[in-house]
């Protein structure tokens, strides 16, 4: 059977949501990803800072001038004084941005948020209500505790007896959307055709202590009916947070609710009040007629199941769509239509506007006339923007925004207004459509998509009168907005220059003054959130280096491959370029055999003897502080080939670095074992193994520390080191501990060890961490403390416990886990485990900061002894009576399924691996290209990456195992790294930080923003370029030549015309990611696939090609039939333009073939002889590439109604056809006579989007993907009795990929380790079959065991999908698939689901839809499915104990076992090309 694997998580985002979740006070925004759930904070960061930062991480100088000088006032004067240049003035605002909290990964697709006002949540906070596919609801809220979420109530409204009649369409046909009441005291659900389900809220307690309750007016006060306690203990007034769920029939509230379209719960009504949209004809009867819908008010009365119809507006316009509520002060409901916007208030009172001229055509129904504005409403997003105001944001579907102001006297509205915002006010910031608005604060809004990145957007008013001065401050290209503290200082400017300064008048207000109100509003970029959903299309390709001497340093460190896709929708189409691993960019390469570790550091010079009298000034001399800012020296211990260690010290220049010499550094001392600065940078610390030397910044000896122990007399040798100024721990081979503090006259002193605990107790290892968060100290609040009361030392004995303690108190420790080597879930102080329990052995810990620039934050990082990584996030319990550390203080393990290499020795080559083994530690880095990060160094090197919106991700780095690494920030390599890997190769490089992001989806993302709507890509070989099919809307004319339509001579002059896609072709050069060359297609032609075929080009000398071929439609609306055209190129190498050598590439016209019926909808290689197969309209033809240009067909079948997609296995003649409605069929072509022959078809009732082969020794399946995101697996068995001779496929199992239904995929071959049980038991199957064929009395058998068929090679399928996710499909051994199904049961047993959601209902296929009543195939599936890989990745989630009992039980030998299997199957190690 088969695996299938998730490798990169959702990007897209469906549902969001602000509510105060983890705290009553925090701020929270929940993104649903179609699958995950994600909880942000907000975080307010200065607009100055973050510029800066930009302008830092970006390899490439954006455009923005920004000049230091702004800041300082000198600098300021004398920019003036010199007149150089115009400069941006410093930007006062604040940018928001994103913090994640939390991630879950759930077991469902997210199909609704609602935030639940409760008193009752454990928090504080506000609940939260999901709405899943296709009607399920959980109720969920934070649980300080567990620093989790946890469930407090779930439904389930899918039983067959609340669905319709018995010919209704099955539930996941119907559009199912949740509404909750603003006051908390009910949500609906409405699922299937016309039901809503009531979940009904307790109410606060306000309400049922009736606080207003005055007893002269209202009489005696009732008593609370006590609770009594029934037979079984339990009360009658439940404490739960929700009472029970009735189910009501939309007509029994209304006889008229028989369509309903859409409905929203009203804001300011004393009871739950919904107003709902609905019509008594079903939609498919509308045409011809008009103003059939009905818009009305219902309040219910919970506790009677009963509802009063508080009013009714009938006659409203047929394309209305959604009912949005608006808050006070405007009230009422807003109603969206295609054509026009309509305000409902409470009396029932109408006002509307038409955005286009078709308002008037489609309706009679009284509107203000905006048609000049036109604008298509479809799929546009509304928030308020200042509801006070009544002001509210639309954004249109291609992005654009436009505000709604309604015009309010008191409580009455009295109509309103649509305006656009103009492009140089933000106005065209949003690339595309989004799905989800959210307001996240008073100036900030969040804009999630589908379609493109997720955008924070924050907006600021122009002041009217500010116009004037505001322009002098601007460069053009910037939008600076100014917020009112900002006035002030303005009107201090013209004090200064007087009234008419301007020196820069740029004609840039116009947009503020014209209209009085069109340039309020400045919208600006705050934060994003990166997303390569949707994937149109993928392949594989090379990435090109742009220079020869770029190539020679990047061997070694560049994957053979690149994942390249078309991503994104309308003007946000853009190329993603996906890796594995991260790509170093190297800037230097040196052969420096004996390296084994690198210390780089940036020490003061020391003062020379003039200046030292003004001791009090700790910076005088302005170079003294600048020369810190770069690292200036490297210390670099060695192992020459004779096994003798020494150390030696290099300056650093520009990229690389050259021997120090005439210092009183001594390279003979031995071998370092860390170094760094102390004492606020003037003194360097080396640390060998037998003593501590201290230099000053120009490497003058100042103090040496030997560790000879004086009463003993041993010399304990020291083996691990960790610095943070003013202290230094020592861990010795002896177990003994060695701590030390630099004091104020600059010289290290030994600290005594008052805890009789620290002398006595064996230690393996230990850091120290300074702590700026104050997470691990006494009191979280004290953010500014001084740096050297925050040093936290941990230790890890050596049975396992960690020890805290707050340096430089010795005296006890803070903290004490013992249960740290069972890796629990979560560590606390009191965390234990049975005797007995299985423990794993720990190697190293490290508590570092991972994070980014805008926002960072503690882990501790447990490395074990293969090299996996496990990473603790440390939360405080919330606790009333004690801030003892070690109550409050819990670790949270995170999930992380990457599993470190094995070291592969070869036999003969033993003594060099083995220093490998001995590998160097954890690495901290403060910066590297903007991270916070740690680096493991060894066989399988990696950083652990996190930016301010991700988890910490494992990253390897691509390459051999390394030595040892050090942070490298130079000016020639800023923000970088140098390392020295195994092969004897050092490198100075850098993290590619431009369009580059990591943490994102676990792998190395780059994203190219192509700015219009791309959907196909291929990749050309010989000349290593890309070929992307892109389309741009343009208007739609009617054809001038018909006579026989005169009907359309009365659209000829209108003027809002409908939008086709127009194609194009364009060349994309990898060198620089550019696009060199452009094809226009004719009008109205659009581009439906591109494929790289290696096609014959000459009949005489059978000379074949890597040549493009491109299959295209046009389509000149439903009138006329739709043609195509197969157009095949060659990419040719032509004379450059100057200054671009990136242009030597052109597209060139090899062969144009006109098909009269039908679009060309996929295209295939074929056979043997370098032919194409061409999916032609409802035929596939076989065709042959003539040397006169034309397209020569040989062979054809007939087919259904639309192929999908066509797929040969190469070489054989087999294909696979999918049709979008009919299945799939399965057919061979021979070539000695030409033609085609159907053997087997699947079901016909089956929407197959995507198929492919999938080769699995000696066995050949079929894979199909459908419509509801089912995976197929199909087989072609003539000899089974019920497939009619073959005619029918063989069904073996279906599996559902869930949210993330693949739509295209491709067959790739699979990299697996050398002992891998897969390749084992196929060799096996071989010698078995050639030596029992002769065992059979049948003479056949004999003949044929002779020639045993050779297994395929080992293959995988990849999947895209349109929520960004990747994932892939492999076979498996039969043992490994016996013993993986096993584990996936015990994993799911053994670990909480959130949500309480049932993954393996998840993965179970769609019963409700067309593959429930209509099998794809022959049912031949003997209860065997496809492995969840979702599942088995949470396997190191589990503690030590629970893995070692479970893998005992399942079958495997032990941890290690299953440890080797799972690396083999997760992630993209199947891809080792990537």
């Amino acid at each position: 059977m088969q695996c299938y694997v998730e490798l990169t998580p959702p990007t897209a985002v469906t549902h969001s949501l602000c509510l105060p979740f983890i705290t009553a006070q925090s701020n929270n925004l929940v993104v649903a990803r179609a699958s995950v759930l994600q909880i942000f904070t907000t975080k307010s960061v200065s607009a100055e800072l973050d510029k800066a930062q930009n302008a830092q991480l970006q390899s490439t100088r954006t455009n923005e001038h920004y000049d230091t000088r702004v800041n300082d006032d000198d600098g300021l004067e004398a920019s003036f004084l010199g007149g150089d240049s115009v400069l941006v003035r410093s930007d006062r605002s604040n940018f928001t941005k994103l913090v994640l909290i939390a991630e879950f990964s759930l077991a469902g697709t997210i199909t609704g948020l609602a935030r639940i006002g409760s008193k009752t949540t454990a928090s504080g906070g506000e609940a939260l209500l999901v709405a899943f596919k296709d009607a399920k609801l959980s109720l969920i809220e934070w649980d300080p505790e567990k620093n989790s979420i946890i469930t407090t109530s779930i439904h389930y409204y899918e039983q067959d007896e609340l669905q319709g009649s018995p010919w209704a369409a099955p539930l996941s046909h119907y559009v199912n959307f949740l509404a909750a009441d603003p006051g908390s005291r009910c949500a609906a659900l409405k699922f299937g055709a016309r039901s809503l389900a009531i979940i009904q809220f307790r109410a606060t307690e306000e309400d049922i202590d009736m606080d207003d309750w005055d007893e002269e007016l209202d009489g005696p006060r009732p008593v609370k009916e006590p609770s009594t306690t029934l037979a079984n203990g339990t009360s009658s007034n439940e404490e739960t947070p929700y009472s029970t769920s009735f189910v009501l029939r939309l007509p029994n509230l209304d006889p008229s609710l028989i369509h309903p379209v859409h409905l929203a719960f009203l804001h300011e009504y004393r009871e739950p009040t919904f107003g709902i949209l609905s019509s008594t004809t079903s939609p498919s009867l509308v045409l011809g007629r008009k103003d059939q819908l009905t818009y009305m008010v219902f309040t219910l009365d919970i506790q009677q199941k009963a509802s009063t119809t508080i009013l009714s507006v009938t006659g409203l316009p047929q394309d209305l769509f959604r009912v949005i509520a608006l808050p006070a002060p405007v009230g009422g409901a807003l109603l969206v239509g295609t054509n026009e916007l309509i305000h409902i208030d409470q009396s029932g009172k109408s006002h509307g506007v038409g955005v286009n001229q078709f308002a008037k055509q489609s309706t009679s129904f009284s509107l203000v006339d905006q048609s000049d504005l036109e604008l298509r409403l479809e799929g546009c997003e509304i928030e308020a923007l200042s509801a006070e105001n009544g002001e509210f944001l639309v954004v249109l579907h291609d992005g654009r925004l436009a505000v709604i102001t309604f015009k309010v006297d008191g409580r009455i509205v009295s109509g309103l207004s649509l305006r656009m915002i103009a492009p140089e006010a933000g106005g065209a910031l949003i690339p595309t459509g989004v799905t989800t608005l959210t307001k996240l604060n008073k100036t900030c809004l969040f804009a999630g998509s589908e379609d493109a990145d997720s955008l924070v957007l924050g907006w600021t008013r122009k002041q009217g009168q500010s116009g004037r001065r505001k322009s002098r401050l601007q460069d053009p290209s910037l939008e600076l907005d100014i917020d009112d503290e900002d006035m002030e200082d303005l009107e201090d400017d013209d004090d200064l220059y007087g009234e008419d300064y301007d020196p820069a008048q740029q004609p840039q207000q116009s947009t503020s003054t014209s209209n009085g109100k069109t340039g309020e509003l400045v919208f600006r970029i705050h934060d994003r959130l990166v997303s390569i959903a949707p994937i149109r299309d993928f392949t594989l390709g090379q990435m090109a280096p742009s220079t020869t001497e770029e190539k020679a340093n990047h061997v070694g460190v560049t994957s053979d491959l690149s994942f390249v896709c078309a991503c994104g929708r309308g003007n946000a189409g853009s190329i993603a370029i996906i890796n594995r691993n991260i790509q170093p960019k190297v800037i230097g390469r040196f052969e420096f055999p004996e390296a084994r570790n690198f210390w780089t550091m940036s020490a003061q010079k020391p003062l020379p003897k003039s200046l030292q009298g003004e001791k009090e000034t700790p910076s005088a001399g302005g170079e003294y502080e600048n020369s810190a800012q770069y690292d200036r020296y490297m210390i670099v211990p060695k192992v020459d080939l004779d096994g003798y260690e020494t150390s030696d010290v290099y300056a650093l220049t520009g990229a690389g670095f050259e021997a120090l010499t005439g210092t009183e550094f001594d390279p003979a001392a031995g071998f370092t074992i860390e170094a760094g600065t102390m004492g606020n940078h003037t003194r360097i610390v080396q640390v060998l193994k037998t003593a501590v030397h201290c230099y000053d910044g120009d490497f003058g000896l100042t103090q040496i520390l030997p560790m000879l122990d004086e009463e003993t007399n041993v010399e304990p040798r020291v083996e691990y080191a960790s610095i943070a100024d003013p202290f230094i721990l020592l861990v010795r081979d002896d177990a003994s501990i060695f701590i030390a503090k630099i004091f104020k006259n600059l010289e290290l002193e030994e600290l005594e060890k008052e805890d009789s605990a620290l002398k006595s107790t064996k230690w393996a290892t230990g850091c120290l961490y300074e702590d700026k968060s104050g997470i691990f100290t006494g009191d979280q609040t004290d953010k500014g403390s001084k740096t050297s009361e925050n040093i936290v030392m941990f230790l890890l004995s050596k049975t396992g416990a960690l020890h805290a303690y707050a340096l430089p108190d010795l005296s006890k420790p803070v903290y004490v886990a013992e249960g740290l080597p069972f890796v629990p879930p979560v560590l606390s102080a009191n965390y234990a485990a049975r005797r007995g329990t299985a423990k794993e052995i720990i190697k190293e810990i490290l508590v570092a900061d991972l994070g980014d620039m805008t926002f960072s934050f503690p882990y501790l990082i447990v490395r074990h002894d293969e090299d996996d990584i496990t990473i603790y996030q440390p939360f405080r319990v919330p606790s009333k009576n004690s801030q003892d550390l070690s109550t409050i203080l819990h670790f949270q393990k995170l999930p992380n399924p990457v599993i470190a290499d094995d070291l592969f020795v070869p036999r003969d080559e033993d003594d060099e691996y083995d220093e490998i083994t001995r590998a160097s530690p954890m690495r901290r880095c403060d910066n590297i290209g903007g991270y916070k990060t740690v680096f493991l160094p060894g066989n399988s090197p990696s950083f652990i990456l996190k930016s301010s919106k991700t988890l910490p991700k494992v990253l390897r780095l691509q390459g051999d195992g390394i030595r040892g690494m050090s942070p490298f920030h130079t000016e020639g390599c800023e923000r970088g790294f140098i390392y020295a890997d195994s092969k004897g190769i050092a490198r100075v490089s850098q993290i590619p930080v431009h369009n580059t992001t990591y943490a994102e989806i676990g792998m190395s993302l780059k994203k190219i923003p192509l700015n219009t709507d791309t959907h196909s890509i291929t990749h050309h070989p010989p000349s290593g370029t890309y070929v992307v099919g892109c389309d741009t809307f343009e208007p739609f004319e009617l054809p001038k030549e018909d006579d026989y339509h005169k009907e359309w001579q009365q659209e000829k002059d209108l003027a809002f015309k409908p939008t086709v896609a127009h194609g194009q072709i364009k060349l994309i050069n990898p060198s620089s990611w550019t696009v060199i060359d452009t094809i226009e297609m004719e009008p109205c032609e659009t581009v439906m696939c591109i494929e790289t075929l290696n096609l014959e080009v000459s009949e005489s000398t059978n000379e074949r090609k890597h040549l493009i071929a491109v299959g295209t439609a046009v389509s000149r609306g439903e009138d006329l039939p739709i043609r195509g055209r197969v157009l095949v190129y060659d990419v040719v190498t032509v004379i450059p333009e100057p200054g671009r050598p990136e242009t030597n590439k052109r597209l060139k016209l090899v062969a144009n073939e006109d098909i009269p019926r039908g679009a060309v909808t996929a295209l295939s290689e074929i056979g043997t002889q370098g032919l194409m197969l061409v999916a032609q309209g409802q035929k596939c033809m076989v065709r042959g590439l003539k040397e006169d240009g034309t397209l020569l067909p040989v062979a054809f079948m007939d087919m259904s109604c639309y192929v999908t997609t066509v797929r040969e296995l190469r070489g054989t003649g087999l294909c696979l056809m999918a049709d979008a409605v009919k299945g799939v069929w399965f057919t061979g072509y021979t070539e000695e006579p030409y033609r085609m022959v159907l053997f087997g078809k699947s079901s016909t009732k089956l929407e197959v989007l995507t198929v492919e082969f999938l080769p699995d020794g000696n066995e050949l399946l079929l894979v199909a993907c459908d419509s509801d995101g089912g995976i197929h697996v199909l087989q072609f068995d003539p000899d089974h009795p019920k497939s009619l001779q073959g005619h029918l496929l063989l069904h073996r199992t279906t599996f559902s990929a869930g949210a993330h239904a693949p739509t295209r995929s491709m067959l790739l071959p699979r990299t697996l380790p050398h002992d891998s049980e897969y390749l084992t038991q196929h060799v096996d199957d071989k010698t078995n079959r050639a030596t029992n064929g002769d065992s059979n009395s049948d003479s056949n058998s004999n003949s044929d065991s002779d020639s045993a068929p050779t297994p395929a090679p080992p293959s995988i399928i990849l999947f895209s999908s349109p929520t960004g996710a990747l994932s892939t499909l492999a076979p498996l051994s039969e043992p490994q698939y016996r013993r993986l199904s096993f584990l996936t049961g015990q994993i799911l047993s053994s670990l909480p689901q959130h949500a309480a959601l049932n993954p393996k209902a998840y993965r179970a296929p769609v019963s409700t839809g067309v593959v429930g009543r209509f099998p794809p195939g022959v049912d031949a599936g003997m209860g065997r499915s496809i492995v969840d890989g979702a599942l088995l990745a949470r396997w190191n989630e589990l503690p030590a104990g629970r893995r070692a009992e479970i893998a005992g039980r399942v079958g495997f030998t032990g941890v290690d076992e299953v440890r080797d299997t799972l690396r083999e199957i997760l992630g993209a190690s199947g891809l080792g090309y990537l």
